[in-house]
C-alpha cells in the first residue's frame, strides 16, 4: 500500500490575487503534501475583473516565485466539494481576517460537510500584516488610481493599472464596477 499525500485545496476567485492570499497558499503548502489552488470562473455574487486565465496565471507565476513546489493551480467551475474530489484533496483551507470571515466559512464549512463529510475545513488566521487587504479592496484603490505595489504582486499590480484607468472614467460616470 503506497503513501497517502495530504492534499488540501484553496478555493477562491483571487480577483486579484493579494500578498494575503499568497501568505496563506505558503502556509498552507508547509502542512500539507500538496496544496491545489482552485480559481473559480465566477460566482453569483460577483462578476470578476480579470478572467479565469488571467487569475490562474497570477496565481501560478507568484507560487513559482516563491519557489511553492507543491502548489499547483487551476480554474474550475462546480461546487467546492466536488472540485475537492476531483483533485483529491482531504481538507479545505481557506484564511480568516476577521470575525466576519468566520461567520460567513463557518456556515460554508457546515454546507461543505455536509456534501462531502470526508473532506476537512482549515481555518488560517491572516497574518496581521494582511489582516486588512481584500482583493475588493485592491480593486477600489487601484480604480481611483491608487498604489497598489504593496498588495499584490508586480504582474498584478500592473494588469490594475492598465485596467484601471477605465475603471476610474467609468465610476466617475456613475457607471463604475461594483462587488
Amino acid at each position: 500500500m503506497g503513501v497517502m499525500r495530504r492534499i488540501a485545496m484553496g478555493p477562491g476567485t483571487y480577483d486579484p490575487v493579494t500578498y494575503g492570499h499568497l501568505d496563506i497558499i505558503e502556509r498552507a503548502s508547509r502542512l500539507f503534501d500538496e496544496v491545489f489552488v482552485a480559481v473559480t470562473d465566477g460566482s453569483f455574487k460577483k462578476t470578476p475583473m480579470f478572467s479565469t486565465d488571467e487569475r490562474v496565471a497570477f496565481v501560478r507565476e507568484a507560487a513559482a516565485e516563491l519557489g511553492l513546489a507543491n502548489v499547483r493551480v487551476g480554474g474550475f467551475n462546480c461546487l467546492v466539494t466536488e472540485q475537492a474530489r476531483s483533485v483529491g484533496a482531504v481538507a479545505v483551507v481557506k484564511g480568516l481576517r476577521a470575525t466576519s470571515d468566520f461567520d460567513y466559512e463557518f456556515q460554508m464549512a457546515q454546507i461543505n460537510k455536509h456534501l462531502a463529510s470526508e473532506i476537512e475545513t482549515v481555518y488560517l488566521p491572516a497574518t496581521p500584516k494582511y489582516s486588512f487587504i481584500s482583493s475588493s479592496g485592491i480593486r477600489e484603490v487601484a480604480a481611483w488610481g491608487g498604489d497598489v505595489e504593496a498588495f499584490v504582486p508586480p504582474r498584478v499590480a500592473l494588469a490594475l493599472r492598465e485596467r484601471s484607468p477605465r475603471l476610474a472614467t467609468a465610476a466617475r460616470q456613475g457607471t463604475g464596477h461594483s462587488d
